[in-house]
């Protein structure tokens, strides 16, 4: 068989797609297009937006970010978040890219305390687009208007809201338009139980604006309180936790009655939708007077969220001061233990400086003891050196004074042994050295 076609392989390569799967969902599945930087959060920059319907701060306004390496492997990247990104049940490293493959599990945020799972856990797949487009979470509209701040009032229209399905309570969840994906907000109430200006005919705009309430609220905006309050106490050490507490306990009433309000308010919708198709034909005063209720939960779910905004802000301010303060200690503390080494170190170096003096000193005098000896050799060698050459002259002398010709003797021995006289005219067969003149 022959090698398969590079042209067809590129076709069939183009028609597939990376992607994130959600886990128990058949849809908000996060594709990851080839080329391009997927980015994911609960703020208006992103690419895909996800916020959380239990706890809303549980995912970071740029919680992480996916793109493709050199090689063209995706990566996923901790951009910093609050609950952190997890690869295969392993926390990643903030700033650090980490490379996925086909059937890796991406966990974004922790579980809530009552909870086993995670609520936005994925599984990174490869599959055909055309499969991929039904179940597909639509990208976020970067063209809606710049976030002003959590204490912007924004007022809600029902005009981008779709109408109310007429199935099963399952689908009361109106979904925005896409256009409208900044959070709206009822306008300011005059009263706890003043009922608010929206119309009649659409319920949907409630559970709509409800969810965009739960958008803006503050930190940590969840009835269980999940681990994302764990770092709040523990940097208490220096402050006095007691304001802190009595405020995050007030927060956990307050959340609790806020999801209480937030469950009547559906069984209500609930109702009231059911008592709409029994009498579709002509009014009926049990659906407005429903209706009134419903609006009157409402107004109660604003108020209570208004307090709870309020409070969110201050413990936002307390968390940010106690944390400025603490890490004014930790400079302090720190520049106190740096301190404290230079001066160690110091007193070191000064017991090493006179260590070394103490031995100089003793070299000194053990180089000085040496010269003295080295003198003291030298002078007995020029001594030595002196007598020798005195006894080397004593032996000179005394040669010259007994031995001072040798060949002169025995040549008067053999002149007077042959009879002839020492003083005969023949010459003497040798010169005579200086020392035998005498003869």
């Amino acid at each position: 068989m022959g090698e398969p076609d590079p042209l067809v392989s590129g076709q069939l390569a183009a028609r597939r797609s990376w992607c994130l799967r959600r886990l128990g969902m058949d849809r908000e599945w996060l594709q990851l297009e080839a080329g391009s930087e997927v980015t994911i959060g609960r703020g208006f920059s992103v690419t895909y937006q996800l916020i959380s319907k239990v706890c809303p701060l549980m995912i970071s306004r740029n919680h992480c970010v996916l793109k493709q390496n050199p090689e063209g492997q995706w990566t996923i990247m901790d951009n910093k978040s609050l609950n952190g990104v997890w690869l295969n049940r392993e926390r990643l490293a903030p700033l650090q890219g980490y490379c996925i493959r086909k059937g890796d599990h991406i966990q974004l945020g922790v579980p809530l305390e009552s909870k086993e799972h995670a609520e936005y856990e994925y599984e990174v797949i490869e599959e055909d687009r055309e499969s991929l487009a039904p179940c597909l979470a639509p990208k976020n509209d970067h063209t809606t208007e710049k976030h002003k701040g959590l204490r912007t009032k924004r007022k809600f229209s029902s005009d981008g809201v779709e109408s109310l399905p007429a199935e099963g309570p399952s689908d009361l969840r109106c979904p925005l338009a896409k256009g409208s994906s900044k959070p709206a907000e009822p306008e300011k109430l005059h009263g706890k139980g003043e009922a608010a200006s929206q119309p009649l005919g659409c319920l949907c705009p409630t559970l709509a604006s409800l969810e965009a309430s739960e958008r803006t609220a503050g930190p940590h905006a969840c009835s269980t309180l999940p681990k994302v309050l764990e770092l709040y106490p523990k940097k208490q050490k220096a402050c006095s936790p007691s304001a802190s507490q009595s405020s995050l306990e007030l927060f956990k009433m307050t959340m609790s009655r806020m999801l209480k309000l937030k469950t009547q308010m559906q069984e209500k919708q609930i109702a009231v939708l059911n008592v709409k198709r029994q009498a579709r034909k002509g009014s009926s005063k049990k659906v407005v007077r429903m209706e009134k209720e419903l609006r009157d939960l409402q107004s109660q779910l604003y108020a209570e969220q208004a307090q709870q905004q309020a409070r969110v802000e201050q413990l936002e301010k307390t968390f940010q001061e106690e944390e400025q303060h603490l890490q004014g200690l930790e400079k302090e503390q720190g520049e106190c233990d740096l301190k404290q080494q230079l001066l160690q170190a110091l007193q070191e170096h000064r017991a090493l400086m006179e260590e070394l003096d103490r031995s100089k000193k003793d070299f000194e005098k053990i180089i000085q003891a040496k010269n003295k000896e080295l003198e003291r050799t030298k002078e007995e060698k020029d001594k030595v050196q002196a007598q020798k050459e005195e006894v080397l002259s004593h032996m000179n002398d005394v040669l010259e004074n007994e031995l001072q010709c040798i060949i002169c003797s025995e040549y008067f021995i053999e002149l007077s042994t042959s009879g002839g006289s020492p003083t005969s005219p023949h010459p003497h067969p040798h010169p005579h050295p200086p020392q035998c003149t005498s003869l």
